[in-house]
């Protein structure tokens, strides 16, 4: 899954892509690196981000959409809200990528439920202005593994087909960066749920304190290879997807990882 965030404000590439033909020629060359499907988002969940309102999040998102769709593009819509995820469905997106998973706002199931469409639930506490204030758990990956699961009932009592669930436990969200490796070190218990599992830890600030010099945390921007190697390691734990601003060195990396797993299966 290829990122394609058209907004000023997001941690990696804010500003980047505001506009929307700059912006559809991005996401086709992400395809072209090798990326399944591009994510469009309008509202940045970075830490400490503040929200934007409805018709902005739609303004920014659909011109993007409806152009790579035209290309050929398979598009998810990065959004929490019902109402700009109707109208992306309708521009022609195919998978809504909810990073609230259906807390932010109530009517989201009940849209997936009522257009068939896949939906990622993602492991969320707060929205992006407080959610570094919510970091305590009792048991880490057992309680974001329950939280998660409750998310997923919410969205199965909505009526949301079993085979159009995909979950992500939520690297960076309420989370820190200790915790981001703790969630990564146990993803086969998220991939025992049953469901698909999405990963996205491209760029992340854990990455960057990891790799950081001299002069503090490693840019965003330079954290690609780090990224790539924990897209090995997902698809190697059973990941479905990793969803990353990179391609080329995750689709090579997941590629790898496949193949692995081809040779050691039976024979």
């Amino acid at each position: 899954m290829g990122v394609v965030n058209v907004t000023p404000d997001s941690f990696s590439d804010g500003g980047r892509w505001l506009d929307a033909a700059t912006a559809v020629r991005h996401g086709v060359e992400l395809v072209a690196e090798g990326a399944d499907l591009v994510d469009v988002g309008g509202e940045s969940t970075r830490p400490g981000a503040l929200r934007i309102d409805a018709d902005e999040e739609a303004r920014r998102v659909l011109p993007v959409i409806e152009g790579l769709v035209a290309e050929g593009v398979r598009v998810s819509v990065d959004t929490m809200r019902a109402a700009t995820a109707r109208r992306a469905l309708e521009a022609g997106a195919t998978i809504i990528n909810d990073v609230s998973g259906g807390r932010a706002d109530p009517a989201m199931m009940a849209l997936a439920a009522e257009v068939g469409s896949p939906v990622v639930l993602m492991h969320w506490r707060e929205h992006s202005a407080t959610m570094q204030n919510h970091t305590h758990y009792d048991d880490l990956v057992a309680d974001i593994r329950a939280e998660l699961g409750q998310q997923v009932d919410a969205a199965l009592a909505a009526g949301v087909d079993p085979s159009r669930v995909i979950v992500d436990p939520g690297l960076g969200f309420s989370k820190t960066g200790e915790q981001n490796w703790t969630v990564l070190a146990h993803l086969d218990a998220f991939v025992a749920m049953g469901f698909p599992l999405l990963v996205a830890a491209s760029r992340k600030g854990f990455l960057g304190e990891l790799l950081a010099g001299p002069d503090g945390p490693r840019p965003a921007g330079e954290r690609d290879h780090a990224t790539a190697a924990v897209s090995t390691l997902a698809a190697a734990a059973g990941a479905w997807c990793v969803r990353v601003h990179d391609a080329r060195s995750s689709a090579d990396a997941v590629r790898v990882a496949a193949r692995l797993a081809a040779e050691s299966g039976p024979r």
